[in-house]
């Protein structure tokens, strides 16, 4: 067998999940998992206790709610192919975690839920996919519940999101009288069994439509009014074609439910089949713009993500490391573009679900979890030569600006650490102001102060109060030096630094930011910033 990188990477498929809360995103994850053989029993969230804990979902707030927090990365070997699945946060309040994951994923399955069809924070995220030319499969989950027809589904797709819906299969009622659904392209049909996904007997084989085993699944009229609206929607719609999909105009669309394990296989079969393996990555070498091919023999990557504190027994930082090419293995050195320190990688990290083992080699669209002390960060590229820098990974402009103060004076210096940690992890946006010695935290979401409040009692043992800040917006400053640093003078009050160390305006409203912008032309006020 070939294990050139070319043919490695060839056989990689790295993909998100992406969908709005309480879709069934967690658990589709897990059936996913279960139907690859990288777990033996799916663990589905549930409100009670134990019984909820995920295989996806390790943070202790996550566990509590439910809610899927922080990314995850699960990697497991199937039909021939390997499965890297980023699991993301479904909640708005972590749009940002979930828009730097997405750009580690080569192809994203949107899940629907069938009664809902697309709500708002689906649709957002389907903005970063277009943004990204991120080719979508869709899901279309919870058919054993009252849905909407499926045809009005489509639609929505279709007027919604401007993708053509193309099903490859066609389900046979909803709720209580869902049967199962018709392999449109090989006439089978796949009956369903309603049981819940601990069975160890899965759902009936597939039968042949239009033999005699049919009746044993549907009566005469179920079976007629599935003939005919196949037959409406083979004719009505474009046929599935994959170049189409791939170029980000057309989405095969599956239909299941993920909770009672039914049409997985299929949305699994489907990934491997029509996802795309890992594509060349812009980047700039040396200033001039190149692309780095997934069978070049150098070692690259980028860090979309730093999580600390996986494992509470030891206070770790991993840096999540997407390989855009090469064959990298185990002990080898690797710099980054902005420091140009190499550092050897003895102890790269591979995810199987909750299990960690160690990496001994990972190519092109593997994601591997590199421990380090606060030396890497979201954003930055690393390459054997260090050379490479690939496009850096946007910091989006908090919505939400709050001052933050330890209860015990004593701990202010483990606060000011504590709180950098956080922001390099992009957890959320840590501002200082030039004046004062308070703390500026922003976010996204109000779920964000309350996972951050809970890691710093937690990882940290600081009890914090969150409190309201002077400001409300936040905006990066971009111009020549000497216009930035003639505006940083004339409004010292209001200015204040990043993380990078990057001058920020903290204005009071977003009136009073228009009014400053206006007056000083030749600085720009910028919503979003790259890192890297």
């Amino acid at each position: 067998m070939s294990t050139s990188p070319a043919a490695e990477a060839a056989r990689r498929r790295t993909f998100a999940i992406i969908s709005h809360p309480d879709a069934g995103k967690t658990t589709l994850t897990e059936n996913l998992l279960l139907a690859g053989g990288a777990i033996r029993a799916a663990g589905a969230v549930r409100a009670r206790g134990q019984a909820r804990r995920t295989q996806s979902d390790w943070m202790k707030i996550e566990r509590e709610r439910g809610i899927s927090v922080s990314a995850s990365v699960m990697t497991f070997d199937h039909d021939g192919l390997m499965f890297n699945l980023l699991d993301t946060p479904g909640h708005e309040d972590f749009s940002e975690d979930t828009y730097r994951t997405l750009t580690a994923a080569d192809a994203a399955v949107m899940v629907l839920d069938a009664a809902k069809g697309i709500e708002p924070q689906t649709l957002k995220l389907f903005e970063v996919c277009r943004l990204r030319d991120i080719p979508i499969i869709t899901f279309i989950n919870k058919m054993d519940r009252e849905a909407q027809d499926p045809f009005e589904l489509l639609d929505e797709v279709s007027s919604k999101l401007a993708l053509d819906p193309a099903p490859l299969y066609w389900p046979a009622g909803s709720g209580g009288r869902f049967k199962g659904m018709l392999d449109l392209r090989s006439q089978q049909f796949i009956p369903y069994a309603k049981k819940s996904s601990t069975d160890e007997e899965g759902h009936p084989d597939p039968v042949a439509f239009n033999g005699n085993a049919i009746v044993q699944y549907l009566d005469p009229e179920e079976r007629s009014e599935l003939e005919d609206n196949a037959m409406l929607v083979t004719e009505a719609g474009k046929p599935f074609d994959v170049q189409s999909f791939l170029e980000g105009h057309m989405t095969p669309v599956f239909f299941g439910s993920a909770l009672r394990h039914f049409g997985v296989d299929q949305l699994l079969a489907g990934i491997g089949a029509y996802a795309p393996a890992p594509k060349p990555a812009k980047a700039s070498k040396a200033g001039a713009e190149t692309h780095v091919a997934p069978g070049d023999n150098e070692v690259s990557g980028f860090v979309f993500k730093v999580q600390a504190n996986m494992d509470p027994n030891h206070r770790d930082r991993i840096a999540f490391l997407r390989l855009t090419s090469g064959r990298f293995t185990r002990g080898m050195k690797l710099k980054a573009q902005n420091t140009g320190k190499a550092m050897s990688v003895n102890a790269p990290i591979m995810f199987f679900a909750s299990d960690r083992e160690l990496a001994e080699d990972a190519f092109a669209g593997d994601v591997i979890g590199i421990p380090n002390h606060g030396v890497l960060r979201v954003g930055d590229s690393l390459s054997e030569t260090g050379s490479l820098r690939f496009a850096g990974l946007p910091n989006f402009a908090p919505e939400i600006l709050r001052r933050v103060r330890v209860k015990d004076p004593l701990k202010a210096k483990h606060l000011k650490k504590a709180l950098e940690g956080l922001a390099e992890e992009g957890v959320t946006q840590l501002f200082r102001p030039m004046i004062g010695s308070d703390f500026i935290v922003g976010a996204v979401g109000q779920l964000q102060f309350e996972v951050m409040a809970d890691r710093l009692g937690n990882e940290y043992q600081l009890d914090v109060i969150f409190e309201a800040s002077p400001y409300a917006e936040a905006r990066w400053l971009v111009g020549e030096r000497a216009d930035v640093e003639d505006f940083e003078n004339k409004h010292k009050s209001a200015m204040g630094r990043d993380i990078d160390d990057q001058p920020v305006f903290l204005g009071k409203s977003a009136w009073e930011i228009g009014y400053v912008a206006e007056r000083y032309p030749k600085v720009r006020f910028e919503r979003t910033r790259e890192r890297g």
